[in-house]
């Protein structure tokens, strides 16, 4: 990770940010000062910015599109969630500790990673606080548990509609929907392997539902 500085400024990305997160809801002295504290972090796509079991952290995703998946000891890995502009990665483990999850970034991206024991703190001594905090770990829990349905429930190719069209959501160009990701980011994300995917999307082309080019999947 690179450390560009302790301070950032108020810029218009971060603002937005802000504005789109759960700090807008935070007491302004408290909200002011994380922002104060936070680092901000420049990240190239393909990067990690944290694996599981690492130390707690807490950041708020300025730009960019970022993946949160878990590992299986065979190499698996199998997507939870996808987090962009406004969200913050990691609240669970201000309560809970470590997670078994790895942060990985999918484009060029920056994060303010947030002081945890100041959340901590403010968590325990200041019930508003801590119910907004107890908020976003309940529709992060709600969201899994989604996505865990989605996933024991769905075939393979409902699954990899799905994320084709969460990744396109967030990218989408005038009245066209483009994911831009590889068959095999593909195939790590709904946990399967690269030749049963491309059979998939071989089949969704073919039905008209979809097309390919040099920038994704549309």
């Amino acid at each position: 990770m690179t450390d560009h500085n302790n301070h950032p400024p108020g810029t218009a990305e971060i603002d937005k940010a802000v504005a789109h997160s759960l700090l807008a809801a935070f007491p302004p002295a408290l909200r002011e000062q994380l922002l104060q504290n936070a680092i901000r972090v420049d990240l190239p796509g393909g990067t990690t910015l944290y694996y599981e079991q690492d130390e707690p952290r807490c950041g708020l995703v300025i730009k960019g599109l970022i993946r949160v998946y878990m590992s299986a000891p065979d190499g698996r890995e199998v997507t939870v969630r996808y987090a962009r502009t406004g969200d913050l990665l990691g609240v669970p483990t201000i309560v809970g500790g470590p997670a078994p999850t790895s942060v990985q970034i999918l484009t060029d991206a920056t994060v303010l990673m947030l002081n945890v024991t100041t959340l901590q703190h403010s968590g325990q001594t200041m019930p508003g606080v801590g119910w907004l905090l107890a908020q976003e770990v309940t529709r992060r829990l709600y969201a899994s548990l989604e996505a865990l349905a989605g996933n024991a429930f769905g075939s393979l190719r409902q699954r990899v509609s799905r994320h084709l069209l969460d990744l396109a959501a967030s990218r989408q160009r005038k009245r066209k929907l483009v994911a831009t990701i590889t068959q095999q980011e593909l195939a790590d994300a709904v946990g399967s392997v690269r030749p049963v995917v491309a059979r998939i999307i071989r089949d969704l082309r073919t039905e008209g539902l979809i097309t390919t080019s040099s920038d994704g999947i549309v």
